[in-house]
């Protein structure tokens, strides 16, 4: 065999062995895996998002809470900040009682809705309408970039953004107590492959958690917790955030909670909007 010879062998492995079916993929390839990691949507991914039906639109509460929020800027002009850089209490009173996304705190009781940061919902929506590009604050003040008018007249497009924009521009660490780690943020296409393919029946946050932990393994590996085995540790952690305040937020997922504290059943099931907004191929053979 000359050079050449040796050189379309090794290639012709390396192209079976990057195309070659994964079990702890889901029965995706390294190849697919790189895709849906680095280019979630791209035109060689198994993911993709599709337009949905002006109805569905309305269904999507993150998507509503951003559009209400744009347009009162957008009416105004401009909307003055508080001196720490957050909504005025009367606007976010105001955005709370329409009824878009709720807090769990809130409605307990167990929080009262004075400023901002008492509801993580609509402090997260006014970071991604900074995050996104939708608005530039200038001299403690919000007000609509040029470029958003377009964005802001298409559902499709904004909805994309905002998906986009919360899956790879916000840490999901934020609100939460369980470090600073990519858990969930990490290959989150994957777990939109996992509830495409089993969100049909209503399955334990946990059986996700562990398909999502069998592919990324190397996730588990900085994490310590401090009172909890890691199984428990990392599972409610990837729960939390991929679909409390993730998937959850754009009407995707359906939550069903039984019990209470950490002794506490969650369920998942994926909801009709799911299927038209995020198509998922299986395995392709080249």
């Amino acid at each position: 065999m000359d050079l050449k010879d040796i050189q379309r062998h090794i290639d012709q492995i390396m192209h079976e062995e990057n195309n070659r079916s994964i079990p702890e993929f889901e029965g995706y390839s390294p190849f697919e895996m790189h895709q849906i990691l680095h280019f979630t949507f791209g035109i060689d991914s198994p993911i993709q998002l599709h337009k949905l039906s002006d109805k569905d639109y309305k269904r999507i509460p993150i998507l509503h809470q951003i559009k209400y929020l744009t347009d009162m800027i957008d009416k105004n002009g401009e909307l003055k900040l508080t001196n720490k850089g957050f909504l005025p209490a009367k606007l976010v009173s105001d955005i709370y009682q329409q009824g878009f996304l709720k807090d769990e705190y809130v409605e307990k009781g167990i929080s009262k809705l004075n400023k901002e940061s008492d509801s993580m919902t609509i402090n997260l929506t006014r970071i991604l309408i900074e995050l996104s590009g939708l608005v530039k604050k200038r001299n403690g003040k919000l007000s609509l970039t040029k470029s958003s008018k377009k964005v802001l007249g298409d559902d499709f497009e904004l909805l994309r953004l905002i998906f986009l924009t919360i899956a790879t521009k916000f840490n999901w660490p934020y609100y939460d107590g369980y470090g600073e780690n990519q858990i969930g943020q990490r290959g989150y296409g994957f777990s939109l492959i996992l509830l495409s393919k089993y969100g049909d029946d209503r399955r334990q946050d946990s059986f996700y958690a562990k398909k999502y932990f069998d592919a990324f393994p190397q996730l588990l590996e900085s994490i310590e917790p401090d009172y909890d085995a890691l199984e428990g540790h990392t599972a409610r952690c990837y729960s939390i955030r991929t679909f409390d305040r993730f998937l959850d937020y754009f009407g995707l997922i359906n939550i069903e909670k039984e019990g209470k504290g950490l002794d506490s059943i969650k369920y998942i099931s994926k909801t009709d909007i799911f299927d038209k907004f995020i198509n998922c191929r299986p395995h392709k053979t080249p």
